[in-house]
């Protein structure tokens, strides 16, 4: 069955409506067996010398439909508003509710649906405003216990903080539902207007007098339009606050018009949780062990020497105290993980109470080198790609990652001394826009649209390749990106050992409501998820410049997208061989770190037998007369 809602604008042309509704019905009609096609049509069908209603009506009789509403659904007494369907038994009845100039059609219908339960059963902690004075108390009396190992004093802090909140505000089951959340409604004068609206409409309702019948009409018109003018304030709060945050912003219009959907109940299995969680690890070894076969035939790499004469060197990191700590944690996001055993609102709020404690795990594990293993486990949640896409389908779905929020604390605290670093020694790429202060994809936008126009600007023709990586961060090879660490950007002594236990042995689970996997490995990968792993990505792809640019070839990135071009003379195709080779010693060196291009080229060029005829087909793509 398919349920249809249509609105047709009454300055959009009547013709052109009727011909574009026949041709959706002509489609439609074969597909489904039963259909209702319900709305605002902004014909006068119950005027029978009007000639644009008879067509309408002559062309839902021969698709063998009905159409059901009788009587004016309009103040100035035109039928406007109908219900039509097809193998169905349906009842109308119309009714002014004064909520517009257009009464209400409801309408009754004779059916059996599949209703799936949208609702889902999830565990919190239930913090109010007195949890706060309970966690002091229950503090006061279970005493830290010192230590010179971070993972000793990790898990004792996380034992510590179960029992106390185990005892305050115990785990407690709920139900959700995936309902869309209003934050607008709770402005106080739309509120007030909703009270005052219940009241005319029980008053209305008792008296059944017009006077109060226009009183409660009046007043749904002003909380109509006072929830416009909320929901409208609400968002442009939002951008006016961000306007330079361009993350939000985006994520304010994702959530606008692509709201999130909730899995569906039947994936709230461990099974279903174990073959994600085994999808997801079998993807990124697929890839590996195809790199790897390539890596048979791939050639060796030349040697690629440090740009930077004097490598400055990073031994160890400066200890923080307390208002370093309350300054990062403040700024970090409040999101909680299911792996926090503080919901991190509620960490922030008494973060005075347990600072003490933090900052000795956060300067131990500085100290020593070792970043706790109880910090290496990542919650994955399988996200819908698409919400059309078909829910049953493993590959539809990616993996987003959360992570402990006192291992997001300790990773800021690095983050910001490690970045400190590299931007003193210039160790960056300076054409990578990619997850660095001050760049942006505007940046990497001006860059090559501005490189290209000056080409133009001197008649030459300018030729850009774009480069993406398939699952980038996911394959990289953490010997590789060691190496890279210590011996193009100077970390040595407690920070390479600290990167290297930060890297290493971690795993990550798949849960679905109360339901999770068995927890898998990481062998390589830069963590999902997290505030270092941009950074150490970039720092991976470090070479990638150097390799380029020894092929008088411009290039920008940003993160793993890479776009190669070059300018060219009329008639002068001399620099594509230099842009070819380039191409080849990209893909030569993405095989030797671990890293696959996403293949996107056209077929004729992508299914070429040798080198020479990919040359002369993309030669031939790219200098077609349609392209010069």
């Amino acid at each position: 069955m398919l349920l249809l809602t249509i609105y047709r604008p009454p300055r959009l042309s009547t013709p052109v409506f009727l011909e574009e509704f026949g041709e959706l019905l002509s489609n439609i009609c074969l597909r489904f067996d039963s259909l209702i096609i319900s709305g605002d049509f902004n014909l006068h069908v119950d005027n029978p010398e009007n000639t644009y209603a008879k067509e309408f009506l002559t062309l839902i009789d021969t698709f063998s439909l009905t159409q059901h509403v009788q009587g004016p659904t309009h103040s100035h007494g035109h039928t406007l508003d109908l219900v039509i369907t097809k193998g169905l038994n349906v009842s109308t009845t119309v009714m002014d509710l004064a909520i517009s100039d257009h009464f209400c059609v409801f309408f009754d219908v004779c059916m059996s649906p599949h209703i799936q339960n949208r609702s889902m059963s999830v565990r919190r902690r239930v913090i109010n405003n007195g949890t706060g004075l309970l966690f002091e108390q229950a503090l006061s009396h279970t005493p830290s216990q010192p230590s010179d190992c971070a993972d000793d004093l990790m898990i004792h802090f996380n034992s510590r903080m179960t029992h106390i909140m185990d005892n305050i505000a115990p785990l407690k089951t709920k139900r959700v539902t995936d309902n869309q959340k209003a934050p607008w409604k709770l402005n106080p004068v739309v509120k007030l207007l909703k009270r005052e609206c219940r009241k005319s409409e029980r008053m209305c309702r008792k008296s059944k007098l017009q006077i109060h019948y226009q009183i409660h009409k009046e007043m749904l018109g002003k909380y109509n339009l006072e929830i416009s003018k909320a929901r409208q304030s609400f968002f442009s709060n939002i951008i006016n606050r961000n306007i330079n945050n361009a993350r939000v912003l985006f994520s304010t219009v994702e959530k606008l018009t692509n709201p999130s959907s909730q899995l569906p109940p039947e994936l709230s299995l461990v099974k279903k949780c174990n073959d994600f969680a085994s999808f997801f690890k079998g993807k990124i070894d697929k890839i590996r062990l195809n790199i790897a076969s390539q890596l048979q035939i791939a050639q060796n790499l030349e040697p690629l020497a440090v740009e930077r004469g004097d490598l400055n060197l990073m031994p160890t990191f400066d200890l923080v105290d307390y208002e370093t700590l309350e300054k990062t944690v403040q700024n970090l996001s409040s999101s909680t993980s299911e792996l926090d055993i503080l919901p991190t609102n509620f960490f922030k709020s008494v973060l005075h109470l347990i600072s003490a404690d933090v900052l000795q795990i956060i300067n131990t594990s500085l100290q020593t080198g070792i970043f706790p293993s109880s910090l290496k486990n990542a919650v994955v949640k399988p996200l819908l790609k698409k919400n059309n896409l078909d829910s049953s389908v493993l590959n539809n779905y990616r993996p987003i990652s959360n992570l402990p929020f006192i291992g997001k604390i300790i990773e800021k605290i690095v983050f910001n001394q490690l970045t400190a670093f590299l931007t003193s020694n210039s160790c960056f790429d300076k054409f990578q826009s990619g997850f660095r202060a001050n760049h942006s994809t505007e940046t990497a936008l001006i860059k090559v649209i501005n490189d290209i126009r000056l080409n133009s600007d001197v008649g030459k023709t300018s030729v850009l390749v774009l480069l993406d990586l398939s699952a980038a961060f996911d394959t990289v090879d953490h010997c590789i990106l060691l190496h890279r660490l210590e011996h193009w950007v100077g970390f040595t002594g407690t920070v390479i050992n600290w990167l290297k236990s930060y890297l290493q042995q971690r795993s990550f689970f798949v849960a679905i409501g109360n339901c999770t996997s068995a927890s898998m490995s990481l062998t390589c990968a830069v963590p999902q998820g997290s505030i270092l792993g941009p950074l150490l990505f970039n720092l991976y792809m470090l070479p990638l410049g150097q390799i380029i640019k020894n092929n008088s070839v411009n290039y920008h990135s940003y993160a793993d997208n890479t776009q190669v071009y070059l300018a060219l003379s009329p008639n002068d195709y001399t620099p594509l061989e230099s842009l070819c080779g380039c191409i080849d010693q990209i893909n030569n060196w993405m095989s030797h770190n671990f890293l696959q291009l996403w293949n996107r080229l056209p077929e004729d060029i992508k299914n070429a037998p040798t080198v020479g005829s990919f040359k002369s087909r993309l030669k031939t793509k790219l200098f077609s007369d349609a392209f010069c």
